[in-house]
């Protein structure tokens, strides 16, 4: 298999580590959507990464399809849960962190454009998306050594991709005080080998 994507990608982050943890073997092809040269759109008609290449060439695309297939491709500490409703309390965790994570992306992507072209508004509707989307995982985790359930599952490597993310592209966020549960949870993150060998370039 080949995963098409870049080290700085939270979403592609989130794959990576689930390649770890599943100790599944993947080739990894860098390649940016927003390069001249992208290849990209040849796997993904969005343009976007990550993209999974099957050994059958069959592409995969978005996040959630990719750590889902990987989860069971590979029967070794399994991420997502069989039962239904704690299955869909660890996609709910995904969602919430995935959401955080693209309205992060959206505010970095608006203040790459001239300043004279860029939206306050926006970028203050964004921020707004981001705090409650802390508050709330804060408010969820509670006191609890994981996110979801008894053991390291996949909520954790979604919240921990966004929170990396957030510390890499928008330092002025200052999570961690408000939110100590959090931060001691990507303190517990940072210790695991996967997140240890896929932490973003800072450029």
């Amino acid at each position: 298999m080949k995963l098409i994507a870049t080290p700085a990608s939270p979403y592609s982050r989130k794959v990576r580590i689930v390649l770890a943890e599943k100790r599944i073997d993947c080739d990894f092809i860098i390649d940016s959507p927003g390069d001249a040269g992208t290849h990209v759109p040849e796997f993904n008609p969005l343009g976007k990464i990550p993209v999974l290449v099957l050994d059958d060439d069959t592409t995969l695309f978005d996040s959630r399809v990719i750590v889902e297939y990987l989860d069971n491709a590979n029967p070794v500490g399994r991420l997502i849960p069989d039962d239904m409703r704690r299955r869909m309390q660890v996609r709910r965790w995904e969602a919430l962190a995935d959401g955080c994570t693209d309205a992060g992306v959206a505010i970095v992507t608006e203040k790459r454009r001239p300043a004279e072209n860029q939206s306050a508004e926006w970028i203050a509707r964004q921020h707004g998306k981001v705090d409650r989307a802390l508050k709330a995982m804060s408010e969820e985790l509670g006191s609890k050594t994981w996110c979801s359930g008894e053991h390291y599952n996949l909520s954790d490597i979604a919240v921990g991709c966004t929170l990396g993310f957030l510390d890499l592209r928008l330092p002025d966020v200052y999570w961690r005080k408000p939110y100590p549960n959090l931060a001691k949870l990507f303190e517990k993150l940072l210790q695991r080998a996967s997140f240890k060998d896929t932490v973003p370039p800072n450029g």
